[in-house]
């Protein structure tokens, strides 16, 4: 039933809306006297329309702009005071495996890994919300101060994980949007190698502004392309437009010194490889230059005469005579020579002529920008539906996109991140991709817990699912589920052993501090609280979430082995091999201290209240010094 308005027409609304319809360029989005955004009129691009003069107005440049452009990069660059928190009970081989899964708001998790990922992962592909109206985007909160921002992290560790669906009806249906991928992807470069390649999905409905940001942050110059895939579906139920049978990969690179592979050769290009010497398969190519670009006067360099078997004089000559050219200059020619890859033979018009042998080793195909040889979105459901044996998705990705981006960019060890992991199509696309050449890349997946909605067809399936596994319903669990299956999967086919294929993953939930908020908040402390010796650790953190916290503050690999054991009596943590080790047990005597020091960690780390006495925590470091000089010690 449609209720009464109850107030008289908005007439500015009315009238913004007949200068859309007529002058869509003029319509942007700004803020009210409420500091709301709202749709507007840029009155400068309108009186430009309706003069046939230049209108004064601001300094042009070009540029994307954005309400809340500035607050975006405020939360890009505002610290967090947050933690890692493993999971062992949802783990695979938590104690041996590369891999991690993060549960957790993806910008959190980005801002946690800056110190020990900072220039280090080789790829980086995304998959994230679609600005369609529909799909929830993360809601920031990005209006206020730095040190407020701290203040309110620390002490609300759930602010950050709000979703709202971003539809056109708020008033800044591009700038939510905007505002939540620019400081994610701002971050992610910061993650990557010099030789690292970003991968990002996106549909035709915000190509145009992505393209815009990524090549703000990363530069026009490093944007490799944008690739046109075919999703093997058409989407769009209004038939006055044109449904979409494409979508959009857009790959940047973080430096000039990142290359691409190139892509293997298919059977049908491999069949023109037909003679073969003792170097291998090979093809030939005419040396002269044929096409649009042939004549000598392009190239007056690459004209020259070279001898046939008789010792004749040939130069390069087109159809009906004219002087052509070779396709290399005379170096080149002459190393071609000396390798042995001349070859002479009749051409098509029964004359001598040279050629360049090219081999089949090794030899891969320019990339390009169509990409409709590949699996499309229907392949992507029956693909997770195989594992799940129900549809938990709707449209995932299929695995075979993402491993043509692993073959065109990583090899062994390789770390590779994907920060919207949906149902976790990137880590069964590394786990079979390794299984094929036996390389050891590396995963990380971040994803948040975001619920499934029994009323929607697909995910009430996922939730009934989740129900009859023991499984909370949101998307992180999928995401888990699906990498536990695909390895059992893998290792059932391959019959690999688990030491030649790391299948597990490691869970860390991002999480408030591990310190108390007086630690964060100094104006709260009491005098109780400042007398005698006082635990700054909350009470419910165990020994392993200290552990991570100090391996994050540390930059140490949150993907280490780690192994426990016993000295004195107390528990000790060793994280690969004697890269660090971690007590945080209480009661810590001298005796323990030098045991612990003849064990030569590279690192020590021990609970400021785990001290047996202020004697013992004095003497620390000098019996460091004494039994192992080259330790670093903290207290946490």
């Amino acid at each position: 039933m449609t209720k009464p308005k109850m107030h008289t027409p908005d007439l500015v609304a009315q009238n913004i809306e007949w200068v859309a319809e007529r002058l869509p360029g003029c319509i942007t989005e700004s803020m009210n006297e409420k500091g709301e955004v709202v749709r507007a009129v840029d009155f400068d691009l309108l009186r430009q329309e309706l003069s046939k003069e230049i209108v004064d107005g601001p300094q042009e440049r070009y540029h994307l702009n954005w309400p809340g452009k500035r607050e975006a990069l405020l939360a890009a660059n505002a610290p967090i005071a947050k933690t890692l928190r493993p999971c062992r009970e949802e783990s695979v081989d938590f104690d041996t495996t590369r891999n991690l899964f993060i549960e957790g708001d993806n910008l959190d998790a980005l801002k946690l890994l800056q110190e020990t990922y900072l220039n280090k992962v080789k790829m980086i592909y995304i998959d994230p919300p679609y600005n369609t109206g529909n799909d929830l985007i993360y809601d920031d909160d990005f209006v206020e101060h730095t040190d407020a921002f701290l203040l309110r992290t620390t002490q609300r560790a759930d602010k950050g994980l709000r979703l709202v669906a971003n539809t056109e009806s708020n008033g800044r249906f591009h700038s939510d949007w905007l505002s939540m991928i620019q400081p994610r992807i701002r971050l992610a470069r910061c993650l990557l190698s010099e030789d690292g390649i970003l991968f990002v999905s996106i549909d035709d409905g915000e190509v145009h502004t992505l393209v815009q940001v990524c090549d703000e942050i990363f530069g026009q110059d490093n944007r490799l392309g944008i690739i046109s895939r075919a999703t093997g579906t058409t989407t769009g139920q209004d038939a006055s437009k044109i449904g979409a049978s494409l979508d959009y990969v857009l790959v940047y690179r973080k430096s000039s010194s990142s290359r691409l592979k190139g892509l293997p050769l298919d059977e049908a290009d491999e069949q023109r490889f037909t003679a073969q010497d003792d170097k291998g398969r090979f093809s030939v190519l005419q040396l002269r230059k044929t096409g649009n670009a042939d004549r000598r006067e392009d190239r007056p360099s690459m004209y020259y005469p070279v001898k046939d078997p008789h010792g004749r004089d040939v130069y390069p000559t087109g159809p009906g005579g004219y002087e052509s050219r070779w396709r290399c200059g005379l170096d080149t020619y002459d190393q071609y020579q000396a390798d042995g890859l001349i070859v002479w033979q009749q051409n098509r018009g029964g004359e001598l002529a040279p050629y360049v042998k090219y081999y089949l080793e090794g030899r891969t195909k320019q990339i390009s920008n169509l990409w409709d040889d590949l699996d499309g979105n229907k392949k992507g459901s029956l693909e997770a539906k195989e594992l799940f044996g129900v549809k938990v998705f709707d449209n995932p990705k299929p695995v075979s996109l993402i491993r043509r981006m692993l073959a065109l960019t990583t090899d062994t060890n390789d770390i590779v991140l994907d920060f919207f992991a949906g149902t976790g199509t990137t880590a069964q696309a590394v786990a079979e991709e390794n299984a094929k050449d036996g390389a050891k890349r590396r995963c990380i997946l971040v994803q948040l817990p975001v619920p499934l909605d029994p009323n929607f067809p697909s995910q009430k399936l996922a939730c009934d699912y989740c129900a009859g596994q023991g499984l909370s319903a949101n998307l992180a669990e999928i995401a888990k589920q699906r990498w536990r299956l695909a390895g059992r999967k893998l290792l059932k086919k391959s019959k690999l052993g688990i030491e030649q294929a790391d299948l597990g993953f490691r869970v860390l939930k991002v999480d408030s501090s591990n310190l108390k908020d007086v630690y964060y908040r100094p104006d709260e402390a009491t005098a109780e609280l400042l007398g005698g010796h006082v635990d700054n650790i909350k009470e419910d953190r165990s020994d392993e979430d200290l552990l991570f916290q100090v391996l994050l503050d540390w930059g140490v690999d949150l993907s280490l082995p780690i192994k426990k054991e016993t000295i004195s009596g107390k528990p000790v943590y060793f994280v690969d091999t004697n890269a660090l080790a971690a007590c945080f047990a209480s009661g810590i005597d001298e005796e323990f201290v030098k045991e612990l020091a003849s064990r030569k960690p590279l690192r020590a780390v021990f609970r400021d209240a785990g001290y047996g006495g202020d004697d013992v925590k004095i003497n620390v470091e000098q019996i460091f010094k004494q039994l192992s000089p080259g330790t670093e010690v903290k207290t946490l």
